[in-house]
């Protein structure tokens, strides 16, 4: 059984990176490279056959990482990811049996949102952290930012989209925790198993929390 987070995913890192594993033995290694460049949450996406394989290779490996699993869509994926070893759980969008399924899992979840509607649904249920997701296709910040005032009570992780120079517009946000991305691990970089680079721009990325 993993020990629950200090606080909110939210809270853990302005960043929270995106990762899609193909190759389970990149996983530990990417992981380290993610943490020693000072982002400890790390979402690997149900993405790809080895990827429960691989949450749970990062939570045996790498202790100071805080795994979670994302593209969660069904109650089983919850089941599997929580066995696994996940310690946050990420949806692309939800339903109530997704959420209720989330919700007895013991760990903290993210369910996707990108409407006014979904996000009052989520409250009305005493969900009150969500993704916002496709973020620059749903409205980007300008969105988010009309949210604030009817709905300050709604925290979001903005996800899809978003790169490094975008980001700190999000980061802005008063109603913006953190924000998930995948710049920080360029294609050629994790083909090349290049986890150097990865920690620079892991660090990188990490700094926009102190711009905040």
């Amino acid at each position: 059984m993993t020990s629950p987070l200090p606080g909110s995913v939210l809270d853990l890192a302005p960043v929270v990176p995106v990762v899609v594993i193909q190759d389970v033995a990149d996983a530990v290694p990417l992981a380290r490279a993610l943490v020693a460049g000072g982002l400890p949450a790390i979402e690997v996406t149900l993405r790809t056959p080895v990827a429960l394989e691989a949450i749970r290779a990062v939570a045996d490996g790498v202790p100071d990482a805080v795994v979670g699993a994302g593209t969660v869509i069904t109650p089983e994926q919850v089941e599997e990811s929580v066995a696994a070893g996940a310690r946050f759980l990420v949806s692309p969008g939800w339903t109530d049996v997704l959420v209720e399924a989330m919700r007895g899992a013991g760990v903290p979840f993210l369910p996707g949102v990108s409407t006014t509607s979904e996000v009052v649904a989520l409250l009305e249920r005493g969900v009150r952290e969500m993704k916002f997701f496709p973020a620059e296709a749903a409205g980007g910040t300008a969105y988010l930012k009309s949210l604030a005032g009817p709905l300050p009570q709604a925290r979001f992780c903005p996800t899809g989209g978003i790169g490094a120079a975008d980001a700190p517009a999000y980061l802005a946000l008063p109603n913006v925790g953190c924000v998930g991305g995948t710049w920080m691990l360029p294609p050629d970089a994790v083909a090349a198993r290049d986890w150097t680079r990865v920690e620079a721009l892991a660090r990188e990325a990490a700094a926009l929390g102190q711009r905040r």
